[in-house]
């Protein structure tokens, strides 16, 4: 599934969803605009998803971070390796594991500032008001 498609299946959830297609996009939106999710892929061109959860936990601490990859076993990626708040893997079950992972974060009490550990997007989430 593509970034437009992950755009759609969020929008039919109910959530206004922004796309970049560059993690320099995803940085200077991040720093200008409110977000509340932030779903990132690990692949990308010059900067890994890893690399990008942990610039905007830089910036925003408390913005919950979602990072997708196709090589979720094989490269050990999980929330503990990677600093998200939600590893998925990509898959036939990705549609509905995203909508279920993003209703889950923003139904949660505010992220707390991590203590020490700040942990780096490509597809900005804004609940719809």
């Amino acid at each position: 599934m593509g970034l437009i498609a992950r755009k759609h299946v969020l929008e039919e959830a109910g959530y206004e969803v922004s796309i970049v297609s560059t993690p320099d996009e995803a940085m200077e939106r991040f720093e200008r605009e409110r977000f509340d999710i932030v779903i990132t892929d690990f692949r990308m061109p010059r900067v890994n998803g890893i690399d990008l959860i942990r610039a905007m936990r830089k910036l925003k601490p408390n913005v919950r971070m979602v990072l997708i990859s196709g090589f979720t076993d094989a490269l050990g990626l999980d929330e503990e390796t990677t600093g998200a708040d939600a590893v998925l893997q990509k898959n036939h079950l990705e549609v509905s594991q995203l909508v279920r992972v993003v209703n889950r974060l923003l139904r949660k009490a505010p992220k707390k500032p991590p203590s020490s550990e700040p942990p780096m997007a490509a597809v900005p989430v804004r609940k719809k008001t």
